[in-house]
């Protein structure tokens, strides 16, 4: 059952606990698919205008700070990538060409993402696609640090291995297994959350560990490589901020530990945890791309890495 909250206009609502969260209630799946667990107030009108949506950016609900979260790192990673462009011979310098794939992909998932957060209460079919975007263009993102990762990050022992070739085609692959398995969770969160959940973190989780299996290698396997290079501490700041954030998001904290104080705020240390990660790891192909020019010509199959992404896509 919906109630109307005094202030900030007519279209800010709170949503009964009793209601949303009983199973038993007569009629759950209506609004329960704009629940959030732990959180228990500031929630749009779940029928809202796309002018209501709009205006919520500059109202106090419990999706403003998301929006807001996402739409400025949008700003900063576009400044950061018209920058780049504008100091690159994008036509001849083939080296420069997998960072502004992965910049150009940063771009996207936060826009796509405050995009998904604005309009996701104008109905419960806009809800479903609005996150279907969402979930794609992270998993672009995920395909775009693959093949940064396959041009700058591998260590030298690997180069023109059997997986390093396959790489980025298999990141292709993981790409759209995990588009579709994490839009197919969504049908499952009101009848099986638990099993939602499981399925949604397997569907980031899995690419993630993929793409990250050269860091992996870099780290652990093969730690005398890159004693001396500079970009090895971003890899190590990267890859625990980027766990650090992962487990806040499966554990639902900190929103979990007391319900209903953390309605505005629910998700944005998660957000920016995760654009710190991301900040991180556009230093990660910068450091990675001066050290490869020092040996010109090492890995020249890259641009066929290119055309076979571009292929399967």
């Amino acid at each position: 059952m919906l109630r109307q909250e005094p202030g900030l206009g007519s279209r800010r609502i709170s949503v009964c606990w009793e209601c949303v969260g009983n199973e038993d209630s007569p009629r759950p799946h209506r609004t329960a698919v704009f629940h959030e667990q732990g959180i228990l107030f500031g929630y749009r009108h779940p029928q809202s205008s796309a002018t209501a949506c709009l205006l919520s950016l500059f109202q106090m609900t419990n999706e403003t700070l998301n929006i807001w979260t996402h739409l400025l790192p949008f700003w900063f990673f576009m400044w950061r990538f018209v920058g780049t462009l504008r100091v690159t011979d994008v036509l001849n310098d083939s080296y420069s060409w997998p960072l502004l794939v992965y910049m150009g992909a940063s771009c996207v998932y936060p826009l796509a993402s405050s995009c998904a957060h604005t309009f996701s209460s104008m109905s419960r079919n806009a809800r479903h696609i609005c996150y279907f975007l969402d979930y794609g263009a992270v998993n672009l993102f995920s395909l775009g640090s693959a093949i940064a990762y396959s041009a700058y990050v591998f260590p030298d022992a690997l180069v023109n291995t059997v997986f390093h070739d396959y790489y980025v085609a298999l990141a292709v692959l993981n790409t759209i297994i995990s588009t579709g398995l994490s839009c197919y969770s969504r049908f499952l969160e009101v009848q099986k959350p638990r099993l939602c959940k499981m399925l949604r973190v397997l569907a980031f989780a899995y690419p993630y560990t993929w793409d990250s299996l050269p860091i992996f290698s870099r780290l652990f396997l093969f730690p005398g490589e890159s004693a001396q290079n500079e970009a090895t501490l971003y890899h190590q700041k990267h890859m625990a901020v980027t766990l650090l954030a992962s487990f806040l998001y499966s554990a639902h904290l900190p929103e979990r530990l007391a319900p209903g104080r953390f309605d505005y705020i629910e998700c944005n240390v998660l957000h920016l945890m995760s654009f710190m990660s991301q900040s991180l790891s556009q230093e990660l192909p910068q450091w990675e791309e001066n050290e490869l020019e020092r040996w010109p010509g090492e890995r020249v199959t890259w641009p066929g890495d290119v055309r076979l992404c571009c292929q399967s896509h």
